[in-house]
């Protein structure tokens, strides 16, 4: 039995909503899934399993219909879905009386439901969110399936002290053929070739670096046991985190050069996010303007230090302010926020008795 398995789409999510390719990352998460669909058409899998979230939030009726066409056009694939803390179940849901597709099957109770499919022999278990947090860790009783000589596929959509907290040991220990998570947005696997979270197949977040996909597994019909489970990487766009080190001798045109090289090398489609460290010559004042306005570049955060000859500045300025200033934080070992205070203020100091001459 092959399986695709995803979860966390986060349909209708506008990620850097503060961005100017902030439409395109909506669309990015519309896009990635229909490759989703093409991917369970062209690897010929029996099921598609949806662990929550497959939502960003209460979906209209216009959105309902736009998945369920995506699911239409795969009528051999079991769709298997539940419902996330995101899109959980509500008296008011329209999903409570969508008309899906034949192929689709939403388990939408909030205890522990399941549905057989004999044509794969596969009974599927699963339970859909009707509040925004569950505590309860899962009743014990619910990691046991019976020993029928089905395969037997559950799906939880938790993994955190207020969303369905999870053991990795009892997943391991339990008699399930695999365990479909959701929840955690990073791919993860709590217990080999049984228990994985595929994390968002789109990133959604800057904190959600490195690479995004699906899982694909398949359930040894003999054994009922995954025999392979292969992470896909779908995703179109990555966040990246970089460090550039600078020295004194560092300009302005040479560190947008190097940056601009560092973002071509990886994909400009990608979006950055850089931190200056190093040294500095005191005069030089670094503009990002330019690069902002070519690349997508979340933030740059500037944690370079000027490169000040302190012993010489003070005997220079034994006895006024900026002499004073120095002393003041002559200590063997200043932390981050005491040094970043003697620049700034030595900075000042400096740039108003420029001022005064």
């Amino acid at each position: 039995m092959k399986f695709l398995h995803t979860a966390d789409v986060h349909w209708g999510m506008t990620p850097d909503a503060d961005k100017p390719w902030c439409r395109e990352r909506t669309q990015a998460i519309k896009d990635t899934f229909a490759q989703i669909i093409d991917l369970a058409r062209e690897r010929e899998v029996d099921f598609l399993f949806i662990s929550g979230n497959l939502f960003h939030g209460q979906p209209l009726l216009k959105d309902l219909k736009e998945i369920n066409y995506l699911f239409s056009t795969i009528p051999s694939v079991h769709v298997i879905v539940i419902a996330g803390n995101q899109d959980r179940i509500r008296p008011s849901s329209a999903v409570l009386s969508f008309n899906w597709a034949p192929n689709v099957t939403y388990l939408l109770s909030e205890t522990m439901d399941s549905v057989f499919f004999e044509d794969c022999n596969t009974e599927v278990h699963g339970f859909s969110y009707h509040t925004a947090e569950i505590r309860d860790s899962l009743p014990s009783g619910w990691l046991a399936c019976p020993s029928d000589g089905r395969i037997h596929i559950l799906m939880l959509h938790g993994g955190d002290a207020t969303h369905l907290p999870l053991e990795p040991d009892a997943l391991a220990a339990s008699n399930y053929s695999y365990i479909a998570l959701g929840h955690i947005c990073t791919p993860k696997v709590l217990a080999e070739k049984k228990a994985a979270f595929p994390g968002s197949p789109e990133p959604l977040s800057q904190a959600e670096t490195g690479q995004r996909g699906v899982l694909l597994g398949n359930v040894n019909p003999v054994t009922r046991e995954v025999d392979s489970l292969e992470f896909v990487r779908l995703c179109r766009t990555q966040y990246i985190p970089l460090i550039v080190n600078i020295t004194p001798r560092t300009t302005n045109a040479e560190l947008e050069l190097k940056i601009s090289q560092e973002i071509k090398q990886r994909g400009t489609q990608n979006i950055f996010r850089f931190r200056i460290r190093g040294m500095r010559d005191p005069d030089t004042v670094f503009d990002f303007t330019n690069l902002l306005s070519r690349f997508r570049i979340a933030e740059i955060t500037d944690e370079s230090e000027p490169q000040y000859d302190f012993p010489a500045l003070f005997a220079a300025h034994p006895g006024d302010m900026i002499g004073f200033y120095i002393r003041a934080f002559d200590k063997p070992d200043p932390g981050p926020v005491e040094k970043k205070a003697l620049y700034y203020g030595i900075n000042a100091l400096l740039r108003t008795k420029d001022e005064r001459s």
